[in-house]
């Protein structure tokens, strides 16, 4: 019998999903609905590679040929406005209205806005999606300077992207480090040195205030009391999780959409994967668990092949190892593992040295156990240190008061 089985975005969550349904052979069962008037594509590079070079095109995660050879109908440029849960219905913008048996939100993020600008400012960018990087790219070719509000990966990843082509570079951050969310403060601080030592000027703790603009294009920000004009401003300053459509269906959101650990929602007809998602985080990754909405690659891909079991009858128990990455110019930033809150009770960490002064890897212990590592231009340290932290192994760390020994090796 055919159960419809519709998913709602064009992301890396949607992608991998409709991959994992069509081996599975079901592909004839689903509708892949996609706000975007293109098929899935690789967003990382949106903020480098792409932005760079006028002439470099999307990379779609799959050909429009294998879509319609798995049997996946591709609803393009035509985004859900509604869900009838009773109905069992997705409605789109263009009228059509789809039945569905299980249904599949994956509509990833939104980007924070600032709220003393308004919408529409020729030259105030963001950077979620294709769109985004047509205008930014667009607006680079023709600016002397870039401003960036925000220290965050995006933030620096265009940072760095600008900087290589000629601009100057200033990144206004109002926490007191780069990276405050997401790593460590001693990675935190390398980064900051390492954009620094490229000309880019960073601000850190900065006090905003008030804007000036003309209805068409920003004209200054103020920054710790002073006028500071604006050519061109990227607002990096975060996302939100895009649950409005659920949020208008009834079910259980809070920082996205609630799900549990097979990745179903308030209404078990309806599941929810990738960065919309709010799911039980297992205890091998942070002590206590607790629910965690995650921004990455990883876990898009991930939630997608255990969300593919939940549709075929399984109970999977999502339990992935959390890991990310980030190029910034000449860092190559790769995170395996969770970060406890700095002044966790036991949290140790250890320095373990690279090929030269720019590469290296911090680990982070709680007690005996190795729970996080960060590398810096590092490859076979990350793939080594995932390889660890999934199998629950942690190499004893040289004498931590002693700098000059080194840690034992990860490669063995």
């Amino acid at each position: 019998m055919n159960t419809p089985i519709v998913i709602i975005g064009g992301g890396h969550a949607a992608a991998p999903l409709c991959a994992a349904l069509a081996e599975a052979g079901l592909g004839a069962q689903v509708h892949l609905v996609c706000a975007e008037p293109v098929l899935p594509y690789q967003r990382p590079p949106l903020s480098k590679a792409y932005l760079k070079n006028p002439a470099e095109t999307l990379q779609a995660h799959r050909a429009d040929a294998w879509y319609a050879q798995a049997g996946i109908t591709v609803h393009r440029a035509d985004p859900a406005t509604a869900i009838d849960r009773a109905a069992k219905t997705v409605t789109l913008q263009s009228g059509t209205v789809l039945p569905y048996a299980q249904l599949v939100l994956a509509t990833g993020t939104r980007a924070r806005r600032l709220t003393q600008l308004p919408a529409g400012l020729a030259n105030v960018a963001v950077l979620r999606d294709a769109t985004d990087a047509d205008t930014l790219r667009g607006a680079l070719a023709g600016a002397r300077s870039l401003t960036v509000l925000g220290g965050g990966f995006i933030g620096l990843e265009v940072a760095a992207t600008a900087r290589a082509q000629g601009l100057d570079v200033q990144v206004i951050e109002v926490a007191p480090r780069l990276l405050g969310r997401s790593t460590s403060a001693a990675l935190s601080a390398h980064v900051l040195a390492t954009h620094r030592a490229a000309g880019i000027r960073v601000d850190l703790g900065a006090q905003l205030g008030d804007v000036e603009h003309d209805g068409q294009r920003l004209q200054a920000i103020t920054v710790n009391g002073q006028r500071q004009p604006v050519d061109l401003l990227l607002l990096g300053i975060g996302a939100e999780a895009e649950d409005s459509l659920a949020r208008a269906a009834g079910l259980t959101c809070d920082n996205g959409i609630v799900v549990d650990a097979a990745l179903r929602t308030s209404d078990p007809a309806i599941l929810a994967i990738g960065d919309v998602a709010r799911f039980p985080v297992s205890t091998r990754w942070a002590a206590g668990g607790g629910l965690l909405r995650l921004e990455s690659v990883q876990n898009a891909t991930d939630q997608a092949r255990a969300a593919a079991l939940t549709l075929q009858g399984q109970s999977p128990v999502y339990a992935a190892l959390p890991w990310f990455w980030s190029e910034q110019g000449a860092l190559r930033l790769q995170m395996a593992g969770l970060l406890p809150a700095a002044g966790t009770p036991g949290l140790a960490s250890h320095r373990r040295p690279g090929a030269n002064d720019a590469s290296f890897s911090l680990l982070h212990y709680l007690g005996e156990q190795l729970v996080c590592v960060e590398s810096v231009n590092a490859p076979m340290d990350h793939v080594m240190s995932r390889k660890l932290l999934e199998a629950g192994l942690s190499p004893a760390p040289a004498t931590a008061c002693d700098p000059a020994v080194a840690l034992k090796s990860l490669l063995g």
